[in-house]
């Protein structure tokens, strides 16, 4: 089968290949329902989770798609591909896989980033009773979702934010925007109240799909919409102190970490991705407290950074400014699918053998004892 067929043109389709591949290739599968929403065709929305690998399993491999909605296209290409390319048979005999598609159904049906209720699951696990401050996020809110989105509204938003990046940096505006805020439901990288579904939910499927002896956990979070097109980063989120020196003896020295002062890779060069609050590998450790876990987020490039920043603009100003129209609402999803996802032969290969490739050096590391 060629690569291009592993990937598919929206949520419906993607699940239904999913699904099969996975009992092609016999694996377990589990479905957890999103309550009372719909995607677009009508359809339900899941988070799928295959497993595949002995109930004595030690070790595991947890590769995930869609933690950002419309980011899923490629994930679950990707999925796909380690199923029907038995990618699994590469474990050591100690190991699992634990394959969770469409983390954020919700986005991916509808073409967000976000969930059913604005939020970013990667800034979701945080403690709500003491929220980090969203100083930095809060000036350039009105700008990111100007009153209008055309004309002279929009016109002094883009000016104000091309002045803000020339006084301070396009790093120091990267952190601000995307570290994750708390005050702005309408607004961009918003963490939320309180636990979404998604989150609640993985931490359900990982307790109850995982063996009970399984003790190490390696993690591939797969995600697009950052760095040189088709090149697929590594980044450790670290859990506990020697993550990155493990992570770097797995996967070598390209790693980089989003802790500030880890971020760099031997060359000196700076992760594509900001440090960031409430994160994924957060919620691993609070459902998996006793296990070492190695985190890695994979993020591949897609388009430039003006033109995926353009489309979150899009995206979150019609459902903020605009929630009833449906020709801007169709053009926002036709941006936001443009930008995290490209539909090219060439692109779905790259991603695809990159992530072929770190599936195979986990599981040569997870043949190794800790």
């Amino acid at each position: 089968m060629p690569i291009a067929d592993y990937f598919s043109p929206d949520y419906p389709n993607a699940r239904e290949r999913f699904c099969a591949a996975a009992e092609r290739a016999g694996a377990r599968l589990n479905r957890y329902l999103l309550p009372e929403r719909l995607g677009p065709q009508g359809e339900s929305l899941s988070i799928d989770v295959a497993r595949l690998g002995p109930d004595s399993a030690t070790d595991a491999l947890v590769v995930l798609s869609g933690t950002h909605g419309v980011e899923g296209f490629g994930g679950a290409g990707c999925q796909v591909g380690f199923l029907i390319d038995r990618l699994y048979e590469a474990l050591p005999s100690s190991g699992c896989a634990l394959l969770v598609h469409a983390l954020n159904p919700h986005g991916f049906a509808w073409l967000r980033r976000v969930n059913e209720d604005n939020v970013d699951l990667n800034r979701n696990f945080i403690d709500f009773s003491q929220p980090p401050s969203s100083t930095g996020y809060e000036p350039l809110h009105d700008w990111l979702v100007p009153t209008d989105w055309e004309g002279d509204a929009r016109a002094r938003a883009d000016a104000a934010l091309q002045q803000h990046i020339a006084e301070h940096g396009m790093r120091a505006f990267q952190q601000a925007l995307t570290a994750g805020q708390y005050t702005r439901p309408e607004g961009l990288f918003y963490g939320g109240t309180a636990r979404a579904w998604s989150a609640q939910t993985l931490g359900q499927l990982l307790r109850e799909q995982l063996p009970d002896g399984v003790r190490r956990v390696a993690v591939l979070d797969l995600h697009t919409g950052l760095g040189p097109t088709a090149y697929g980063e590594p980044i450790l989120i670290p859990c506990a102190r020697g993550d990155l020196a493990r992570a770097r003896a797995w996967f070598g020295c390209e790693v980089r970490s989003l802790v500030a002062e880890e971020s760099v890779n031997i060359t000196g060069e700076k992760a594509v991705a900001a440090e960031l609050e409430g994160t994924l590998a957060r919620g691993f450790q609070e459902a998996l407290p006793k296990h070492e876990i190695t985190f890695i987020g994979l993020e591949f490039g897609t388009r430039p950074v003006s033109d995926v920043l353009t489309a979150l603009r899009a995206d979150h100003w019609v459902h903020a400014r605009a929630p009833h129209d449906a020709v801007r609402s169709a053009a926002a999803q036709r941006l936001m699918r443009a930008a995290f996802y490209c539909e090219t032969p060439a692109w779905q290969a790259a991603v695809y053998g990159r992530t072929a490739d770190f599936v195979f050096r986990t599981c040569r590391a997870l043949a190794h004892p800790a």
